[in-house]
């Protein structure tokens, strides 16, 4: 017999059904939160962030073991680590600013600030491991321990401290009017140890100096001593008065300045020889007790030997004995390298003693040489009075002279300029003679051409007058007679009644014959009555005797 259960109701779940689901549901809530949070501790377990600035050393906790002779990790070999601190990399096993993901359990790290060399300064490398340096080696190269070559300017560097150290050191400056003393501290050594000065390259002073300016120069390396080659001043009387002996064994002073600069171009030597290490780069104590003072001490007590004390205070043999000083001082300085600019000698003070009859006699030599000088500038200005005077009279004669010169050549050329103008007038003068010939010439010829028609027509005429009278049986009055009345009858209009006058007196005698003319002409002429002018001129008439009009005794019309 089979038993049938009720079956439940649809749609209705059993009621440890929805506790099972939400027990599952927790439970995974748990596990994914679980998971988050354990994949949020490995995350930062395994998260290396290098902040900026910073950097990071990779340090094995597991791998192969060191040898003995080693201090960092070398490179992996055939992908095993070696334990301890890496050293394998573009920056020797350092991490620079970024974010790494490394095993905790295999890694572990160590983050420090980057090596900062601030502005005005530079950094020397110092490697911590490697090979030791062979004895004479200075400075290391790459796989050596010690310093190395190579300087580091003004920034930020990333470096792996367990494998070098920076240190940070002032670069050389080299300030105006000074010279920089190169000493080489690595290099082969000099081949002639012997040598103030080494060649160039070799170990030691170099001679050749840098000039003004700011040098980054590995101080292991190179050694720079600045010498200042400025001017300086230096009393001879500082730290102990300057007095010798006179020939004569008085005691003299002298005190003065003496200026100096040590000579560029030989800075290196004077630095070698005179420097000491207790005053530094310092050298102008050594060279003014070393060489300025023993050099004037030995030069006043030579040249001072040689005088008595009175001539110290003469001013010619004093003066002699400045220069001598100037000179040799001068001279003896510049074979050490060092240039004297200037000797001022201020006082050589003898002893009092002999100096107040000295200085008495040499104050009455100056007077005297003073009254000599006076007399010789008297004689000077009379001599430039005279000289004025005869220069005054040179130039008035001067003036004078070229006044006449200038008057003769003004004469000569007004003279020129007449003699031209007289030439030209007489040869414009002989122009206008020529012409006046040639106008005579040329009159004459028409005068005489004139004449000559004159003449053939005067003997033409005098031909038929001759040829006309003989018509008249050679009775020239006849003929006259004839003309007179032949010009007068055709212009006559009237003739007035009166007979008396001139012009009848005239006719009369026309017509009154030769023999009977004489006692007409002894009578006075008389008063001459109107007469009528012809309006026409003359004109020939017909000949005597062809008139057709017979004259009337009143007139005619």
């Amino acid at each position: 017999m089979s038993i049938e259960l009720p079956s439940p109701d649809r749609g209705r779940r059993p009621k440890g059904f929805s506790q099972i689901l939400l027990g599952m549901g927790l439970s995974t809530g748990l596990a994914i939160l679980f998971g988050i949070i354990g994949l949020v501790i490995a995350y930062n377990n395994l998260r290396l962030d290098v902040p900026t600035g910073k950097q990071a050393v990779l340090i094995r906790k597991t791998g192969l073991d060191l040898q003995p002779d080693q201090e960092l990790a070398p490179p992996p070999e055939n992908g095993q680590y070696f334990k301890g601190v890496q050293a394998g990399g573009v920056n020797n096993g350092v991490l620079t600013e970024g974010r790494y993901f490394f095993n905790p359990l295999e890694w572990g790290w160590e983050v420090k600030e980057q090596m900062i060399i601030p502005e005005g300064q530079l950094g020397v490398r110092v490697s911590l491991v490697g090979e030791d340096l062979p004895v004479g080696q200075v400075l290391a190269e790459d796989g050596q321990k010690g310093i190395r070559r190579e300087v580091l300017r003004p920034g930020r560097y990333p470096y792996n401290w367990y494998a070098e150290s920076i240190e940070i050191h002032k670069p050389v400056a080299v300030a105006a009017q000074s010279r920089g003393v190169v000493t080489n501290l690595a290099g082969k050594l000099a081949a002639n140890p012997n040598q103030i000065l080494v060649q160039t390259g070799e170990r030691g002073v170099q001679k050749e100096t840098l000039p003004p300016g700011t040098y980054y120069i590995n101080p292991y390396e190179t050694r720079v001593s600045v010498v200042d080659c400025s001017t300086k001043a230096f009393a001879l009387n500082e730290g102990g008065k300057m007095d010798f002996l006179s020939a004569d064994g008085f005691e003299v002073t002298v005190d003065g300045t003496v200026t100096f600069r040590v000579d560029p171009t030989r800075a290196s030597e004077v630095f070698v020889l005179y420097n000491e290490d207790s005053n530094g780069d310092e050298i102008d104590t050594e060279i003014i007790s070393k060489i300025i003072t023993p050099e004037t001490r030995s030069i006043c007590r030579i040249n001072g030997s040689k005088l008595t004390g009175g001539q110290f205070i003469s001013g010619d043999d004093r003066e002699q004995f400045q220069a001598n000083l100037v000179k040799s001082l001068t001279e003896n300085c510049r074979k050490q390298g060092v240039e004297i600019l200037e000797v001022a000698i201020t006082s050589i003070l003898p002893p009092e003693a002999i100096a107040t009859p000295v200085r008495a006699r040499e104050v009455a030599k100056q007077q005297l040489q003073q009254y000599k000088q006076e007399k010789l500038q008297q004689d000077a200005e009379a001599q430039l009075k005279v000289q004025q005077l005869l220069a005054q009279q040179k130039k008035a004669v001067v003036e004078a002279e070229q006044s006449v010169i200038e008057q003769t050549t003004k004469a000569e050329q007004e003279q020129k300029v007449a003699v031209t103008l007289a030439e030209q007038l007489l040869s414009v003068g002989q122009t206008q003679l020529e012409a006046s010939k040639d106008k005579a010439a040329a009159i004459e010829s028409e005068g005489q051409a004139a004449a000559d028609v004159i003449r053939l027509k005067n003997t033409a005429e005098v031909a038929g007058i001759t040829t006309r009278v003989a018509a008249f049986k050679g009775d020239g009055n006849a003929l006259a007679q004839n003309m007179i009345m032949a010009k007068f009858a055709p212009s006559f209009r009237t003739i007035m009644t009166n007979t008396e006058g001139p012009i009848m007196d005239l006719l009369k005698q026309a017509f009154t014959p030769a023999e009977k003319r004489p006692e007409m002409l002894s009578k006075p002429l008389k008063a001459v009555s109107p007469v009528t002018i012809p309006d026409q001129p003359f004109t020939s008439s017909p000949a005597v005797g062809t008139s057709s009009k017979p004259l009337k005794e009143s007139g005619v019309k």
